[in-house]
């Protein structure tokens, strides 16, 4: 999905971290006060990638 001009996609916890750690973008919070363990808010910087990564959430969801 995208919000705020960003790309949020689900992904394994530990892909997730590994992808913050390396500066793709934030945890994902949807104004609950929390971010989600699992969602990354791509930083648009990386907009060339998004495809890549809605593949890889697609994927992660239906469970392959």
């Amino acid at each position: 999905m995208l919000a705020r001009d960003r790309l949020v996609v689900k992904l394994p916890n530990s892909r997730v971290d590994a992808l913050v750690a390396e500066g793709w973008g934030l945890r994902f919070d949807a104004n609950r006060g929390a971010a989600m363990k699992e969602w990354l808010s791509v930083d648009p910087s990386h907009e060339a990638h998004w495809r890549a990564l809605a593949q890889e959430a697609f994927e992660f969801v239906n469970g392959g």
